[in-house]
């Protein structure tokens, strides 16, 4: 049920507590509410703001992230704190992880592996894709093997993806996507207006339109403004939660806790709750990206069925991993630079993103400042991830050599990804990781942390579908 006021759950006792209600936290609640039977407590420090609100407002929530910890650098890093969290803000690219990602030490001594593999997280992977309706490209099976294909068939492409896909059919996919291809019972087929942030149509997944089932169920109370503040522990057992609401201090207990604010935010709470030892809150990271403009010779663009339409994996992997980072090539169908200007040529012009994996480093990280709030300490990425983006921009050509290349233009790096990552990261050994394989913290026995906060390396895939992925996957372990 929604919207509970914090003196109604004040001391009470829950089975299961869940911080914060992003993607970690409401895919292992729906893994939760299918397994098991009990008195659930949903503590989210935002509000909620349903679609219509948020299309009047052209925001996500009421507070803004930024104001939400601090920094010693002006690099943003985005989030949204509201009910459902990263759903609301997310543009719905679903790309999963390439099985190298998960043993870069293994395969390039780069980094740290996972501790689980990609075998292990593939049936997790299609329920995922399942509950949120993915449209994907049955192709990427070559190089992400699947059990199942993708519930919606792909977006259709724009002109110069179909040129490289026929070219390059081993690389070259239709990007795949929780903007659904195909009306479903709760959403809209994809418009294609590029205001993907916040849907026009409410054609992309969100809390809103895929998971209210889980909030409003009769065993499940959740409390909105419920910023968390600590947590109460006893031994190898987490006891407690303390929160703070308008403007008060509040206190429940209960048997399993599951931390899933985000990798700013969760690593905050532990060291706040005196649990910052080891890696706690070091290496905050996210892919690092560039924008491009390319114009083509007699070739239009724009005429794909979303937003993006593209995503090529000829610059990914293999061994130049152990020297520089992955590179992974997005084909755009919006016009982020403006139009063209020569008379009749305006849609011979093909807008990319070039995005490359990063480093975990340990002074990149989250810190508290004098009032044990939040604070990010960052440096920059690391080299590992520039000579990456050098290097793929020098083999752009010869990767876009199917298309009538004119000529390429440096459009400037991105700000940000949105994808903030790594601060409590998965491993074996409790030295150089926060939580085991499962996501169950290494001492704390009752405490799962979920969300992309646990990722032990980076990878250029955007990391919402995985973050899902890896919750139903926990849920079923530990449950």
């Amino acid at each position: 049920m929604l919207n509970i006021p914090p003196q109604d759950v004040a001391n009470a006792h829950f089975d299961f507590i869940l911080i914060g209600s992003g993607f970690g936290a409401a895919f292992f609640l729906h893994e939760l509410m299918q397994r098991r039977a009990g008195r659930i407590l949903v503590l989210e420090w935002g509000g909620h703001h349903r679609h219509d609100w948020q299309l009047e407002n052209r925001a996500n929530s009421a507070i803004s992230n930024a104001a939400t910890f601090g920094s010693n650098s002006k690099k943003p890093w985005d989030y949204t704190i509201g009910l459902g969290g990263g759903t609301n803000c997310w543009y719905g690219q679903t790309p999963r992880m390439h099985p190298s990602d998960f043993k870069m030490k293994s395969l390039y001594g780069v980094g740290q592996d996972w501790p689980i593999d990609y075998g292990d997280l593939e049936e997790a992977y299609c329920d995922a894709e399942a509950i949120m309706s993915i449209s994907g490209d049955p192709d990427m099976g070559q190089i992400m093997p699947m059990s199942r294909p993708f519930p919606q068939p792909p977006h259709r492409m724009s002109h110069p993806d179909r040129i490289m896909k026929a070219a390059q059919p081993h690389q070259h996919f239709a990007m795949p996507t929780a903007r659904a291809r195909q009306a479903t019972q709760t959403r809209n087929a994809c418009c294609a207006s590029n205001r993907c942030r916040i849907c026009p149509v409410d054609a992309k997944f969100t809390a809103n339109n895929g998971l209210m089932h889980l909030f409003d169920a009769p065993e499940v109370s959740v409390v909105l403004g419920a910023e968390v503040r600590r947590l109460g522990y006893t031994g190898n057992s987490v006891q407690s939660v303390s929160f703070q609401a308008n403007g008060h201090s509040y206190t429940v207990t209960g048997d399993l806790f599951v931390l899933g604010a985000n990798a700013i935010q969760s690593p905050a709470i532990l060291k706040r709750s005196g649990l910052g030892e080891g890696v706690v809150g070091l290496g905050l990271h996210e892919a690092y990206g560039a924008d491009f403009e390319v114009f083509l010779d007699g070739v239009e663009n724009f005429d794909g069925s979303t937003i993006t339409t593209g995503l090529n994996f000829g610059l990914y992997d293999g061994a130049h991993r152990a020297e520089h980072g992955a590179a992974l090539v997005y084909f755009e169908n919006r016009w982020p630079h403006g139009m063209r200007l020569e008379a009749g040529r305006m849609r011979e012009t093909l807008p990319i993103a070039i995005v490359t994996e990063d480093l975990l480093e340990d002074h990149n990280r989250v810190t508290l400042d004098d009032n044990e709030n939040a604070f990010v300490e960052y440096a920059g990425p690391s080299d590992y991830a520039l000579k990456g983006m050098r290097e793929a921009v020098r083999k752009l050509p010869d990767l876009l050599s199917p298309l009538p290349v004119e000529e390429i233009f440096d459009k400037g790096v991105r700000g940000t990804e949105s994808h903030l990552k790594g601060t409590l990261r998965m491993g074996l050994d409790p030295s150089t990781s926060v939580v085991d394989r499962n996501l169950l913290h290494h001492r704390l026995r009752n405490l799962v942390i979920v969300g992309t906060s646990t990722f032990s390396s980076s990878s250029c895939a955007n990391p919402s579908l995985t973050a899902a992925a890896l919750s139903l996957r926990a849920a079923r372990a530990i449950l």
